[in-house]
């Protein structure tokens, strides 16, 4: 089955496009979404954590608490290789097992941190940057989650940048603050269509 990955930095619009795509019969898998389902209550990655880093970094639900553990792996990239190494094979394991069930005309793993993680490339046909700039990242995460710019800008600076996500991609989609909805899925609408073609269905020129 024919593999894109979908990447870009937080708030660059993502979920929207890969909503887009799932709806004209893609199979999306969302590595953040995993991860999210992982570190929820009675999620699996829940104990391994506890076991490592305390109970302290889990909140009164049995949930991760993300802004608590957010500043620990901040302040201490040790911390952070540690909490990777928890999550990462759990993420590889549910990632291959969704991918084993996929019926959709293609797929799409929507991956943060694609690039950072240098482990995609090979397991890939392309990959899909949405572009948009920096500020238009900031405004969105704040409006959607209120943390406050100088968090954001935290999480941007341990991301890759612009630039070497643009250097990996084969497609782009811009997305940034004024445009439109319709504009934006025009551009994925076309996009969609040739990797359709590339995965040899031909169920796109119904969309």
């Amino acid at each position: 089955m024919f593999k894109l990955g979908l990447t870009g930095g937080i708030g660059s619009g993502k979920t929207r496009v890969a909503n887009l795509l799932a709806g004209w019969g893609a199979t999306v898998i969302d590595t953040d979404l995993i991860a999210h389902a992982l570190t929820a209550s009675g999620g699996a990655a829940i104990m391994p954590i506890c076991n490592v880093f305390g109970p302290t970094v889990v909140d009164q639900s049995g949930a991760l608490d993300r802004a608590r553990m957010r500043e620990r792996v901040f302040a201490d990239p040790d911390q952070r290789i540690q909490l990777e190494q928890i999550l990462h094979p759990l993420i590889a394991q549910e990632v291959a097992r969704q991918a084993a069930r996929a019926q959709g005309l293609y797929l799409v793993f929507v991956v943060p941190l694609l690039v950072e993680s240098g482990r995609w490339r090979n397991q890939l046909d392309r990959i899909c940057v949405i572009d948009c700039e920096e500020t238009t990242q900031v405004e969105r995460v704040q409006a959607r989650s209120g943390i406050p710019p100088s968090t954001i800008r935290h999480i941007l600076a341990a991301q890759a940048t612009r630039e070497q996500r643009l250097e990996v991609a084969d497609d782009v989609i811009v997305n940034d603050k004024n445009m439109s909805f319709q504009e934006l899925e025009n551009q994925v609408l076309v996009l969609h269509k040739g990797w359709c073609n590339l995965a040899g269905c031909q169920r796109a020129i119904d969309v």
